[in-house]
């Protein structure tokens, strides 16, 4: 039996579908979804993971029972749209393999969601380093999602199924999926919720490709589809991990 069938026993105003899409983390997957379930009120929640692998390697290595998974087509955006479909929560929670939810993150969303004028939210976020840069990165992070109201991918976006649904899901595009969900939301003059509360990203990214130049790619390209770049044509650019 998988959690969200458990879930039907358990008194709550909201039972929660978390989708974790993936490519090669095998050797993360586990924690992530430990992490996750140590989260989750008992039953309220079930875990979809979303391998864009076709072998499915990531989903291979899963240990943990009652666990949805389905293999999608290369790139986060048909990968997240793939576990919506399959999830039977009313609240869908997209989250990095690479980011750890803050204790109460589930109480903290169930808050958020039963004010009726917010339809989507997400978390301040916190990248796990030392690194001075690092720390004013995310601390810029924190500030241009409370000045944009515009959270990414990395902050744990969360909104009611029903809503994404109605609004047509990520638009299948190689990358700033997120960006564009987001900057739709606001355009139909609807309210997202941005949360105090920090998830922790790693930041492995930065380390691995290089801190300084991460950040520069990053900026360039956050900057150039901003004005106006299609997305098919920064993804040159850009290695997704």
């Amino acid at each position: 039996m998988s959690g969200i069938e458990q879930a039907d026993q358990t008194p709550g105003k909201y039972k929660f579908s978390v989708i974790i899409p993936v490519l090669d983390e095998q050797e993360r997957i586990n924690t992530c979804i430990e992490q996750t379930l140590s989260l989750c009120p008992a039953g309220t929640c079930e875990i979809i993971v979303v391998d864009a692998d076709p072998n499915g390697s990531t989903i291979n290595a899963i240990k943990s029972d009652g666990i949805v998974s389905t293999i999608s087509e290369h790139g986060r955006a048909k990968q997240m749209n793939a576990g919506a479909a399959l999830a039977r929560g009313e609240v869908i929670v997209f989250l990095h393999a690479d980011t750890q939810l803050p204790m109460g993150t589930f109480e903290y969303i169930e808050e958020a969601l039963s004010n009726t004028e917010y339809v989507a939210g997400a978390f301040d976020l916190v990248i796990d380093s030392t690194n001075c840069l690092l720390r004013f990165i995310a601390a810029s992070a924190r500030m241009r999602s409370r000045l944009t109201r515009i959270p990414y991918g990395d902050q744990a976006i969360f909104m009611r199924k029903e809503y994404f649904e109605k609004i047509g899901g990520f638009k299948e595009i190689p990358l700033m999926e997120d960006v564009e969900l987001m900057r739709r939301i606001k355009k139909r003059g609807d309210k997202i919720c941005l949360l105090s509360n920090q998830v922790l990203t790693s930041a492995r990214r930065w380390e691995k490709e290089g801190v300084v130049f991460t950040i520069f790619r990053n900026l360039v390209i956050q900057s150039l589809y901003y004005l106006g770049a299609k997305p098919s044509k920064l993804s040159k650019y850009y290695r997704r991990h």
